[in-house]
């Protein structure tokens, strides 16, 4: 016999027919997102082998738009510049500068090496209170960019979907750019442990990743939450393009 409500109704041990359908319809729902995020990936990477855009393009805005701060772009592992083009073409329409570090290729390197040629390109390009826009694994070079010799010439970071608690599928990998990612990794704990940066950065996430199940809240920061889903697939939403546009505006000159 199950047990009662306090009407007297007896109630099942077991999941009811409407939740067990909820429960269904969730995961569907998250499948197609993780399907749909990627062929977003899968699309624009395609396109970006096929199709080379110059980057240099994006460092001379309309004129029209007025003169504003400089954006570093920085990528994911197994990323270009040429993913992050949909916030190149926003943060450009708005004025600002759209640097490109193309010698981090497709950002397979240590995070400490990445950012070593992050800080060459700063110094080379006399950057100052410049802006870094990052996507995933770009958030924890960004982020030792802000703690090393050149954070002086960055104002702040926007990183989206970024691991700054890594995330328990990398240790599934066997190839170290993958592996970096592991929460038990040291120099990802190192960053984790610094929090003085933290207060420099802005953490926008998805409201489901499927790569960083734990999600991108970095205490310290200000975190916000997209309605979009996926690890890939918000780059293209107007809604991202909006929120980095506003937060690398934040308390500019």
């Amino acid at each position: 016999m199950g047990a009662q409500t306090p009407e007297g109704r007896e109630v099942s041990g077991t999941v009811s027919r409407p939740d067990a359908e909820r429960g269904l319809k969730y995961r569907l729902r998250l499948a197609a997102a993780w399907a749909a995020d990627y062929a977003y990936v899968a699309r624009w990477q395609v396109q970006g082998f096929l199709c080379r855009e110059d980057p240099s393009g994006y460092l001379h805005p309309d004129p029209d738009a007025g003169q504003r701060e400089p954006v570093v772009l920085i990528p994911g592992v197994y990323e270009d510049w040429q993913l992050l083009r949909p916030l190149a073409e926003a943060l450009a329409a708005r004025g600002h500068p759209v640097h490109t570090v193309t010698t981090l290729g497709y950002n397979r390197g240590r995070i400490d090496e990445m950012a070593r040629r992050v800080e060459h390109y700063l110094t080379a390009a006399d950057l100052d209170s410049a802006v870094i826009v990052a996507h995933s694994k770009g958030g924890l070079i960004g982020k030792h960019v802000l703690l090393g010799p050149q954070g002086h010439r960055i104002r702040r970071m926007v990183a989206v979907n970024a691991p700054f608690s890594g995330s328990p599928y990398a240790r599934y990998f066997l190839v170290p750019s993958i592996r970096a990612f592991s929460p038990r990794n040291e120099l990802l704990r190192g960053l984790q442990a610094s929090l003085e940066a933290n207060a420099r950065i802005t953490s926008i996430y998805a409201a489901f990743d499927p790569h960083i199940p734990g999600g991108s809240r970095l205490d310290g920061a200000r975190n916000l939450q997209l309605e979009a889903m996926g690890h890939f697939r918000p780059l293209g939403d107007t809604e991202l393009h909006r929120l980095v546009v506003d937060e690398v505006e934040a308390g500019g000159a």
